[in-house]
């Protein structure tokens, strides 16, 4: 009988975008794979992937306790049903009750992903000192639990995970979800004007005001530049910009917004280079994307962000919330079809090397078969 894993995530469509490799990888390497999720229009899409979803009723923004503890009692009557060589959860606030749901269920190992610190760790309005207090202190305990593995995605992340007190062999640093290195190829360079293009959903945490205002900035000095915004608003995070905000700015400096983009190398063909002015990443996928087609970047030096965007080497970067050394990144990289080149050539090496599905995918499977044969 193949091994099972459950992964626990919060929506199925972020599970689609960012967690198929290493879910394929498991099926590749004999696991039988079961999806607990929010399902809404990816149950279809999940079940072609020879997956098994289950529905999960709980909102992605809420960790209210009623909430909560009805999610984590519906998880624990689904792991003692399938009863899962391995529980994946992926996330905070799955790693919260999926963790929670599995205690003293002895024959299934736990896999805890945080993906980023998000909205919590970074100060948006909206959470409390004691929210934040709460968390470390729950996250301190549960990410010892025996027979289980921490997976972070950058050296920063580990950091934060050590300094709760978790014993360092169990934290495992794997960087990113894995980018389709054969469907995402090098692609020409579009005609001028430059253009830059952000692609991701549509938050402050992310920079989306940062970049407009730096684009705006740019404007003004008669830079020529176009800029492309690719991506949803996302109701249930606080720190969401709303459509009619981003129409405005369409209509004010000329910016076009494109909403979701189903087919991301339909953007990197038409933007010369990406950028991203995010405050905190886990490893983002937006520039894993554009590096695998080539593109080179400018973004913050952030946690998660600088694994991919490396000064001087695959992109210029810049400090957190700077706009003015944003929007003169943005003009030297718009100016210097050279330069684009060469960053280009280096991004999509490092992709090659260091992010590929594959490579990711494997990686991950390491870390199953480690606790479920240990």
């Amino acid at each position: 009988m193949a091994r099972r894993i459950l992964y626990v995530v919060t929506e199925d469509w972020y599970f689609l975008s960012h967690r198929l490799p290493m879910a394929r990888a498991a099926k590749a390497a004999g696991y039988e794979v079961h999806v607990a999720t929010r399902l809404k229009d990816g149950r279809a899409a999940i079940e072609q992937e020879g997956f098994v979803p289950h529905a999960l009723s709980w909102s992605r923004g809420s960790l209210s306790l009623t909430g909560s503890l009805s999610a984590i009692m519906a998880l624990r009557r689904l792991i003692r049903t399938l009863r899962p060589a391995i529980l994946h959860n992926i996330s905070l606030k799955p790693v919260l009750l999926g963790t929670v749901a599995s205690l003293g269920l002895s024959a299934t190992s736990v896999v805890n992903s945080l993906t980023g610190l998000g909205t919590l760790f970074i100060g948006e309005a909206g959470v409390s000192g004691f929210a934040r207090k709460a968390v470390r202190f729950a996250l301190s305990r549960l990410l010892r639990r025996k027979r289980s593995r921490t997976i972070v995605q950058n050296p920063d992340d580990r950091a934060f995970v050590l300094g709760l007190g978790v014993a360092p062999e169990t934290v495992v640093v794997i960087p990113g979800s894995g980018v389709d290195t054969e469907r995402l190829t090098p692609l020409p360079e579009p005609p001028p004007p430059a253009t830059a293009a952000y692609v991701g959903r549509m938050l402050a945490d992310k920079g989306v005001l940062t970049v407009i205002e730096a684009f705006s900035l740019l404007a003004e000095r008669g830079t020529k530049l176009n800029l492309l915004l690719a991506g949803d608003c996302d109701r249930e995070n606080p720190g969401s910009l709303a459509p009619e905000q981003l129409r405005e700015f369409a209509t004010l400096y000329g910016i076009q917004w494109l909403g979701h983009v189903a087919d991301i190398r339909e953007v990197w063909a038409r933007a010369h280079f990406a950028v991203l002015a995010s405050r905190r990443e886990g490893l983002p996928k937006s520039l894993l994307e554009a590096a695998a087609c080539g593109r080179p970047m400018v973004a913050t030096d952030a946690p998660g962000c600088r694994e991919i965007a490396i000064a001087g080497e695959t992109a210029l970067t810049v400090p957190v919330g700077d706009i003015d050394e944003l929007a003169e990144a943005m003009a030297k990289l718009a100016s210097d079809p050279d330069l684009r080149a060469k960053f280009g050539a280096n991004a999509r090496r490092l992709v090659e090397e260091k992010f590929s599905a594959k490579a990711i995918g494997q990686q991950t499977v390491a870390v199953y078969d480690s606790l479920a044969t240990g």
